[in-house]
């Protein structure tokens, strides 16, 4: 709706770019706790895990970086429906990724405790899938309706959220990693389904959700504008998972955790 000089461009993107390393250092916060408060095999279990977990989120960045595209041009034409998509896919995907967690976890070469604490992380995980594709889909939406500042403070409350429930469920309650997945979990609710809230509500004067049917079309157009994102995030996590695989046959729980510390 304006034309865009350098510095506004900037200006535009900046909340994106902080959005990005913000959700980078709550995942580090995350490490922090399991492996200072938890151990070593329950920080192993998590790395080894979380590649399945966002690679059948990807859907949900496929569709945000996807589908934007196409709502910014046909002023909420579609919205509703990428997000009804996005929704449940996100629940059928989480239900195989519950039924699927532990015969992943041995594919990796995970065993005894190490086979546990992937079962009880991957699928309380699994669980708020829906909601955290939701949340990766509404940053592009929240751009789309010129929001981006407030996708930003959406993800620094989910964020916030994510790493004081850390502290009180592991240090505090002794949780364990059970208690890591909750908090994550937590964080993940807020920041799926806030932008829910707000975009049902009205609260938007570009985007609202409302009725709508379904646009096969569309919806095509929306995976292919967004193929690249989701084959960005889907090989990045088979290239995670491959490491962990041999670095679980060269070094075992250590080499795992090592590449889950750097990473």
């Amino acid at each position: 709706s304006e034309h865009f000089t350098f510095k506004k461009l900037l200006r535009f993107v900046y909340p994106s770019v902080i959005m990005m390393i913000f959700t980078s250092i709550y995942v580090v916060v995350d490490g922090l706790f399991v492996s200072n408060y938890v151990g070593k095999t329950a920080f192993a279990a998590i790395n080894l895990i979380s590649p399945f977990i966002m690679a059948m989120s990807a859907l949900g960045f496929m569709m945000g970086t996807g589908g934007s595209a196409i709502v910014a041009k046909t002023p909420g034409e579609y919205f509703s429906m990428l997000v009804y998509v996005t929704l449940i896919g996100g629940i059928a995907l989480s239900l195989v990724g519950i039924a699927l967690t532990p015969s992943v976890a041995r594919l990796l070469g995970a065993s005894g405790d190490l086979l546990k604490n992937c079962t009880i992380y991957g699928r309380l995980g699994f669980i708020t899938l829906a909601p955290f594709m939701l949340q990766n889909a509404f940053q592009s939406f929240f751009v789309a309706a010129e929001k981006p500042k407030l996708g930003l403070a959406v993800i620094v409350i989910a964020g916030v959220t994510n790493m004081i429930l850390d502290y009180l469920f592991i240090a505090v309650f002794g949780w364990g990693i059970a208690g890591a997945a909750i908090a994550t979990s937590c964080g993940e609710l807020f920041g799926g389904f806030f932008p829910l809230i707000y975009f049902a509500g009205g609260r938007s004067d570009i985007l609202r959700l409302g009725k709508t049917k379904f646009y096969g079309r569309i919806l095509l157009k929306a995976c292919a504008n967004g193929s690249s994102e989701l084959m960005t995030n889907l090989s990045s996590s088979i290239v995670g998972s491959l490491y962990n695989l041999q670095l679980m046959k060269l070094a075992g729980e250590n080499g795992v955790a090592a590449y889950g510390t750097i990473m």
